[in-house]
């Protein structure tokens, strides 16, 4: 039994770590220097959004939050909507981004009209590569990822104001200077 324990964990954990609830990499947790993790995710527009495809283009804002259609998470999306404009003239991707399935966040787009893609995980890889998995609530921190145009991190920031979140993330993107 305690064999199959081990085996079944690290099996599921190769080069991660569970540490109080965040998946970490073998070499520590991601920090600000670091190369962001790739990923390819549908978008609720119909488009496969890669990090890759941004790289040497424009700098990429991915703003996790936990649930599609929750009182905070309605907040964070519709202060990008309302920040799409300022946001938009920085020349910048930016998506907010769940665990949700495809379906959930389209429904959410379209109850809000939202004006930007919310990209989905609903495998969960994504947000344990960043390290974001609550694995108690099996849902994403709300953690905002700022991506260089080289993709390397510039700053995670873990305190987000729900009700400014966009305004926030504008603020952010012309303090790092990576907007074009």
């Amino acid at each position: 039994m305690r064999k199959s324990f081990w085996r079944g964990l690290a099996t599921i954990g190769v080069g991660m770590v569970l540490v109080g609830g965040v998946a970490i990499a073998a070499d520590g947790p991601l920090k600000v220097g670091d190369k962001a993790p790739e990923f390819s995710l549908e978008g609720t527009d119909g488009k496969t959004y890669k990090l890759s495809d941004f790289k040497g283009k424009k700098a990429v804002v991915l703003a996790w939050f936990p649930k599609a259609d929750t009182p905070g998470c309605t907040k964070e999306c519709k202060s990008f909507k309302e920040s799409g404009k300022d946001l938009r003239s920085l020349n910048v991707a930016y998506f907010t981004i769940s665990v949700d399935k495809v379906e959930e966040n389209k429904k959410f787009v379209a109850k809000y009209d939202l004006d930007f893609p919310i990209l989905s995980d609903p495998d969960k890889s994504v947000a344990k590569a960043y390290g974001v998995l609550n694995p108690q609530r099996g849902v994403a921190n709300r953690w905002t990822f700022y991506i260089d145009k080289d993709g390397v991190l510039r700053e995670i920031d873990k305190t987000i104001n729900t009700t400014k979140a966009g305004v926030d993330v504008a603020e952010k993107l012309k303090a790092l200077g990576i907007a074009s």
